[in-house]
């Protein structure tokens, strides 16, 4: 089978877009907005390979890169870089393994040290070995895709909670919290929260454009949720439709306000929404099994579903150093908690862009 690999133009998307929607592994990190979402706030060059093979005009395979390069942080190809999925889609493997292929090609001329590709499915062609490529890969698999099967209403779903968790649901609203689902009019709010949950957790934050490029290509698709305490944004998050799933890709509640659990309340009005929307699933995001924010989606429901991250490494495998790393890591958290909101602001965003989490 003849397979011609080509990276796509901005006239070529609505194929793309087809592509995705019709493939059963596809994710909305898929979609070709994402493209101009990360070109139009963080300027990162991105290549969006797409497979046709001889007897088509349209993709049988799909692949999108994103381009990070600094002398800091690395130079690498990532699908995608700073959310939960993208990867290869394909319709057999035979595509995949030329997709890859053209990917690693790409990689070398760009002298990139590896490629991260963020499947939701193994990926078959590279664990059978790649049979032109001696390239040594790693696979991380201790991420989890959070996902909660909805039912036909809100009402009924409040039902199937344990008593507990309803009680939990209530008490914010008891408090006198309140919440709004919107567009943009909401977005000073939601990153007035945002920027300063990330500093407390002793993290770069994403530029305010990100969110603004987020609402203005999915703007059909997309809404910001706000919790508030009379007038003051305590919690909010950002929602996407993807066919049957809403994603939540950021979420973010203040600590100072924790004894009034907003959180519990933000998570609520989401999967109010989701339900009375007719959505199917809900995705709570990544986490890793055992950790705080994995048992606090787990008493929603939500179940495990593996993720299967790949780096396949261009320039020989890494020396690896663990807890050096994890060192210099957790100081720079400590460091960063530290510093005024103000400040994280201005120079967030400008460290953010480079790091793909």
């Amino acid at each position: 089978m003849n397979i011609n690999i080509k990276i796509i133009d901005p006239l070529e998307t609505s194929a793309w877009d087809a592509y995705v929607y019709a493939h059963p592994g596809a994710s909305l990190y898929h979609l070709s907005g994402w493209k101009d979402i990360i070109e139009k706030t963080y300027h990162h060059k991105t290549y969006y390979l797409a497979a046709f093979n001889s007897s088509s005009s349209s993709p049988t395979g799909l692949l999108p890169l994103v381009h990070l390069k600094h002398f800091l942080f690395g130079n690498s190809l990532i699908s995608i870089p700073f959310f939960d999925m993208g990867g290869i889609l394909a319709d057999n493997k035979e595509t995949e393994a030329a997709l890859l292929s053209e990917a690693i090609k790409l990689g070398q001329k760009l002298k990139c040290s590896s490629i991260e590709l963020r499947q939701t499915q193994p990926l078959a062609s590279l664990d059978a070995g790649l049979s032109d490529s001696p390239l040594s890969h790693d696979l991380q698999s201790h991420k989890v895709r959070m996902l909660l099967d909805l039912p036909d209403s809100s009402e009924a779903l409040m039902k199937s909670f344990k008593s507990k968790l309803r009680s939990q649901i209530k008490k914010p609203i008891k408090e006198g919290l309140a919440a709004r689902i919107g567009g943009p009019e909401l977005i000073d709010d939601f990153y007035q929260v945002f920027l300063v949950n990330m500093r407390d957790l002793g993290s770069p934050v994403h530029s305010r454009k990100i969110i603004e490029n987020v609402l203005k290509i999915y703007r059909r698709y997309a809404k910001i949720v706000v919790v508030y305490k009379k007038n003051q944004p305590v919690a909010g998050s950002i929602l996407v439709g993807f066919r049957d799933t809403l994603e939540n890709p950021w979420a973010s509640s203040l600590r100072e306000f924790s004894r009034l659990s907003p959180n519990m309340f933000l998570y609520w009005t989401m999967l109010e929404y989701a339900c009375d929307k007719g959505f199917k699933r809900f995705d709570f995001g990544r986490s890793t099994q055992g950790e705080g924010t994995w048992k606090f989606k787990k008493q929603w429901g939500a179940e495990a579903k593996q993720l299967y991250w790949y780096n396949i490494f261009l320039n020989g495998k890494p020396i690896r150093e663990d807890n050096f790393r994890k060192l210099k890591f957790d100081k720079a958290i400590q460091y960063w908690q530290k510093i005024p909101v103000s400040v994280t602001k201005i120079i967030g965003p400008m460290i953010r862009k480079h790091i793909g989490l």
